[in-house]
């Protein structure tokens, strides 16, 4: 499908959802939610934007794209002097409008779909994206926004942003289910524009972070002095010690006066001698510290581990020791149930399909559940994080089960866990 024909599509079915059910396809949470409850799920979603700001000065003016009826511009509005957003959907921006009527500093505008024309060079301070970039099936698409984004965003100004980062699973993709980047995509489109990669978080999830950096002074600090090493952790416990493997083997390296320009991709930080995958190059706390996260190389063999980190080839702080210890036995464990459909109902099934989630889970095949003794059809098994090993189990109630209390029962191959009451509408 050629690009117009593209666009043409990408408004069309984006018009049709929000003709719909706006806030359903939006916040991917119930059906039929009220306005107060669809503004009220981007709590989460703000929570994981904020951290964010701590990296930059200037709060002129944010930005963004695929902003649908304004969930996220309503919150952050409050943050900088202004705020944008854009939308492939003339519906979308019709709501928007609507819902932002009393909100003076928000401007939501319809966009061509693949582009920021609308806006002049260097106008914003911050742009940012959730869960929109995985709805589009051109990544001549996905990467012609991040491009133009460089172009808008002020010299050291930030975009943070998500995209799909699953395995590739089909020749032709759609405007529900859109294409898939990998990291080493993510790196090339860095390189080639003179972003700078700062966090390249959850890869291989359909949820991947990146947040990127246009070069400048941006409230930087000078770049030379010397950095030193305060303290080694884990990267997601604080402890001291950290599994050689598994979801919990990363790193946090603590580097008191980091320079400003260490990014992803002029950074490295070896373990043993072995090169480690970085996640994270955070900005600098009152104290003048940064955190700098990275994921242990496999087969990291146990003990008394040197830590080095460089910046451009060169030692960037003195060598650091952290103990890695052998990962613990994998506890596959039951995270959350609820209605296949209408997750903020929780266990209280109304469309006739559950969702189980799970985790470290080796093998979804060897999921099995039922519903008072009453076996279910075969689960769709989805692993959505292979790093801890995150699975979404989805099937549907036995037929004419009868609305009322009942009790789930899940078995992982030979371990069964104890039953889980449901109500079923």
């Amino acid at each position: 499908m050629d690009t117009p024909n593209l666009l043409d599509s990408m408004r069309a079915d984006w018009n049709r959802r929000a003709a719909e059910d706006a806030n359903y396809y939006v916040a991917f949470g119930r059906r039929q939610q009220s306005n107060e409850e669809f503004f009220s799920t981007a709590d989460g979603t703000v929570q994981q934007l904020l951290p964010e700001l701590q990296r930059f000065i200037g709060r002129d003016a944010a930005l963004e794209i695929g902003c649908g009826p304004g969930r996220l511009m309503r919150p952050l509005s409050r943050y900088f002097k202004e705020i944008h957003g854009v939308d492939v959907s003339d519906e979308m921006i019709r709501l928007a409008h609507e819902r932002l009527a009393h909100t003076a500093n928000a401007f939501a505008q319809q966009c061509s779909g693949s582009d920021l024309a609308m806006y002049p060079d260097g106008k914003f301070d911050f742009i940012y994206s959730y869960a929109v970039f995985q709805h589009i099936p051109s990544r001549d698409v996905v990467f012609g926004y991040l491009r133009d984004a460089f172009r808008v965003l002020k010299p050291g100004g930030f975009l943070r942003c998500q995209l799909n980062g699953l395995p590739p699973h089909a020749r032709q993709y759609d405007t529900w289910n859109g294409v898939r980047i990998t990291a080493a995509e993510v790196a090339a489109f860095v390189e080639s524009t003179g972003f700078h990669l700062l966090a390249l978080e959850q890869v291989w999830t359909q949820y991947m972070w990146i947040t990127l950096r246009k070069p400048g002074p941006g409230g930087a600090a000078p770049v030379n002095y010397s950095a030193r090493l305060r303290n080694i952790s884990n990267a997601l416990t604080g402890e001291a010690v950290t599994p050689a493997s598994g979801a919990m083997a990363a790193l946090a390296l603590w580097i008191e006066r980091l320079p400003a320009s260490c990014h992803l991709l002029n950074t490295t930080v070896t373990a043993d001698g072995r090169p480690c995958r970085l996640t994270y190059v955070g900005p600098p706390a009152a104290d003048g510290v940064s955190q700098i996260n990275a994921v242990l190389p496999e087969n990291l063999r146990t003990g008394l581990v040197m830590v080095e980190a460089a910046h451009d080839g060169a030692p960037l702080c003195s060598a650091g020791w952290v103990r890695i210890v052998p990962p613990g036995p994998s506890v596959p464990r039951i995270t959350g149930i609820s209605d296949g459909v209408n997750l903020l109902s929780g266990n209280r099934i109304v469309s006739g399909t559950v969702k189980v989630t799970m985790e470290e889970v080796a093998h979804g095949a060897d999921f099995h559940a039922s519903v008072d003794s009453l076996a279910t059809p075969a689960a769709d098994a989805f692993c959505t994080d292979p790093v801890a090993q995150r699975w979404e189990f989805n099937f549907n109630l036995p037929e004419n089960l009868a609305p009322g209390p009942h009790r789930v029962s899940i078995a992982l191959g030979r371990r069964v866990y104890p039953q889980i009451p449901i109500e079923v509408a």
